[in-house]
């Protein structure tokens, strides 16, 4: 990087472009916060950045943060798109990301091996965890992912406006993930959203009231937040372990993604019904002209989502 080149600036100008690109919000902000580290780590000097800095970066890591490989993998996947947007901006000569993944992280990307499968509970453990949380906002959360496979930044951006009580659903804000903005939850679900209703009044502060589901400063809750409430109790019921690195033995948000869509295959919808329920993109042209009415959609939907006695 230029000598006196501010890394504030950098970090600034490569959000622009990476919005020019089109990559999704949720990624940037990954993206941001996988960089920012590796700059405090280098002392903000990105400049004269080696193969050395490189591997002091991943043994710290790997030895001294203990991280997962995904984890790491991820954190290079960051560094790669930001040198790479360096490298085209003239700012430094080549980006050494690349000959450094494939001699030191080839072994951790692509690999798809057992011990890289993430972790299925069953639908008893399902209920166990949620029934043992307390905290109604922490027990709306993960009923919400788990009955719903919503994505985390999906459920971050929803609004109280954005739930018919009613009809039992919620509209999600448009992402480029997303093709079915049309969520649907079952009685279970809204008699938790509801107690949550009530005993959110006592922490709402500030402007952002509109939210659903908010922190304890009263503000809008993060994808951290939720990554950490869900952690904090699956860890305390047993099916999460955070030291280990083996993702079978972790228990995260993403999860109950693969929760919901397991068990909605073994209970028998079908699998366009699930990938509609999921809102997973089209990818091929017959699925742009193949649409499932809604009303049969809601039906399906619950006739076989898993009843948890909550």
């Amino acid at each position: 990087m230029k000598t006196g080149l501010n890394k504030d600036v950098a970090m600034e100008a490569y959000i622009k472009d990476a919005r020019r690109r089109r990559l999704t919000e949720c990624t940037i902000e990954n993206y941001r916060s996988c960089i920012k580290i590796f700059l405090q780590f280098l002392n903000g000097n990105a400049v004269d950045v080696d193969l050395d800095g490189l591997r002091h970066f991943l043994d710290h890591l790997a030895d001294e943060l203990d991280l997962a490989d995904a984890s790491i993998s991820r954190y290079f996947s960051a560094l790669a798109s930001f040198y790479e947007f360096l490298e085209f901006e003239g700012i430094v000569d080549k980006s050494l990301i690349p000959l450094f993944r494939k001699r030191y992280l080839c072994h951790l990307e692509g690999s798809n091996n057992s011990q890289s499968e993430r972790q299925i509970i069953s639908i008893e453990q399902m209920a166990e965890l949620i029934n043992s949380i307390l905290d109604p906002r922490d027990k709306a959360v993960v009923t919400l992912l788990a009955k719903t496979g919503i994505r985390r930044n999906e459920l971050v951006n929803i609004d109280i406006e954005d739930i018919s009580w009613e009809e039992n659903a919620i509209t999600l804000k448009p992402t480029r993930k997303r093709t079915n903005r049309h969520l649907f939850f079952d009685d279970e679900t809204a008699r938790v959203l509801k107690r949550w209703m009530i005993a959110r009044g006592s922490r709402v502060q500030g402007s952002d009231v509109k939210a659903l589901f908010l922190n304890q400063e009263g503000k809008r809750l993060k994808r951290n937040g939720i990554y950490s409430l869900v952690t904090k109790h699956a860890e305390r019921v047993g099916i999460h372990d955070p030291r280990s690195k083996d993702l079978n033995k972790r228990f995260t948000p993403h999860c109950c993604r693969h929760w919901f869509t397991t068990h909605l295959i073994r209970s028998g919808m079908s699998r366009e019904m699930v990938k509609e329920l999921r809102g997973d993109v089209r990818k091929e042209a017959v699925d742009l002209y193949h649409h499932i009415d809604r009303k049969e959609l809601r039906r399906a939907y619950l006739a076989h989502v898993p009843q948890l006695g909550i």
